[in-house]
């Protein structure tokens, strides 16, 4: 490395969650005890044992999708990002955007492989507590995407009740058949939830036109119980005290701004660290339902219904919790806070050293 030949100081820091990145070094680990390949044809719910701290609820199912292959061998994209992974740990220290709080059972065990693990998240609300606290504003008005976002649905949930909406967004580059937005636009109209839907431009695949046809189709149908935008401003949506839970297909940033207003998920995962999320949310968080690997309108339905009405109050809860300790690590003297200010003063101790050399 570079900065090795210059003997300057390497940090590294990591925008995935911290179970996804500890999955993505174990890769080696899983395939030399024979965990995989997956075989096309077994159970997908078989354990994994071979991710420490994780040997309870990872499936073959929550293990990213690159992994589904016969042949993994051949897998370009597994190779790099495992040989990335690895490398990272090889920096003088590792930064994440999750608080101790969250994850600390796998920071304790990335700490084992890289001793200065720095958990500085949720970045974004860190941010607005050093904003407010050294100038009396935050930067809820700055947007951080490149979509134009449709406020007009913050009009729209000021006229709900409390809790009484789920958002439903897939991020900001999934694409979806035909089909898929069908499935869901059925499952949560017979739930009889009102909703706000996403469906950005060009997001939904079909020919000649057919994807732009049927998302139209959804939004004149959907004007008594739902309301559909190609894009809004997502934290402002899941602070709203209508919004009640959030469909979502659990990439790390929307994951975290889920968890810090309290707001329960229905997770449908794609690709990259979103299975990990998505069954951590589920199975050791305990704030939402886990969907993957499945469309169907009967069980969107169940699951809204769950989060929204049969189990409301459950979950609700679980998610309150979370939300309060999350929170209270970014303010002063919380641990994100703290590990922040640690780090700042690391990097000056670090530069000081660099120089008298």
């Amino acid at each position: 490395m570079l900065q090795r030949r210059l003997e300057s100081p390497l940090l590294f820091f990591c925008t995935s969650s911290p179970c996804s990145f500890w999955v993505y070094y174990s890769i080696p680990d899983i395939i030399q005890v024979g965990e995989l390949p997956i075989n096309g044809t077994e159970d997908m719910d078989r354990l994994i044992t071979t991710v420490p701290g994780m040997e309870t609820y990872l499936r073959c199912r929550d293990l990213p999708t690159f992994c589904r292959k016969l042949d993994i061998e051949d897998s370009i994209y597994m190779k790099l990002v495992v040989e990335q992974t690895r490398k990272s740990l090889q920096a003088d220290a590792l930064i994440l955007n999750t608080a101790e709080e969250l994850d600390e059972p796998i920071l304790s065990q990335i700490r084992t492989k890289c001793p200065r693990v720095y958990a500085v998240g949720r970045l974004h609300a860190q941010l607005n507590t050093r904003l407010n606290a050294k100038h009396g504003e935050s930067c809820d008005h700055i947007s951080n995407t490149l979509w134009e976002v449709d406020k007009s649905c913050i009009f729209w949930l000021n006229k709900q009740p409390n809790r009484s909406v789920i958002y439903v967004s897939f991020g900001s580059i999934m694409s979806m058949s035909r089909e898929q937005p069908v499935e869901l636009w059925y499952g949560l109209l017979n739930s009889k939830t009102k909703f706000l839907l996403v469906v950005r431009p060009n997001s939904v695949i079909g020919k000649d036109g057919e994807g732009e046809d049927v998302v139209m189709e959804l939004m004149e149908k959907s004007k008594d119980r739902g309301y559909i935008v190609n894009w809004a401003p997502q934290e402002a949506v899941l602070n709203h005290p209508a919004i009640g839970g959030f469909f979502t297909h659990n990439g790390w940033n929307s994951t975290l701004e889920s968890v810090v207003p309290g707001v329960p998920m229905i997770c449908w995962p794609q690709f990259a660290d979103q299975h990990v999320n998505s069954r951590v949310v589920s199975e050791v968080w305990k704030i939402g339902l886990d969907m993957k690997d499945v469309c169907d309108s009967k069980i969107v339905e169940k699951m809204v219904n769950d989060v929204m009405v049969d189990r409301k109050e459950e979950f609700a809860k679980s998610a309150s919790e979370m939300a309060k300790v999350t929170n209270q690590s970014v303010n002063v003297g919380g641990s994100s806070y703290s590990n922040l200010d640690c780090l700042v003063e690391d990097i000056r101790i670090m530069s000081l050293k660099k120089l008298t050399k």
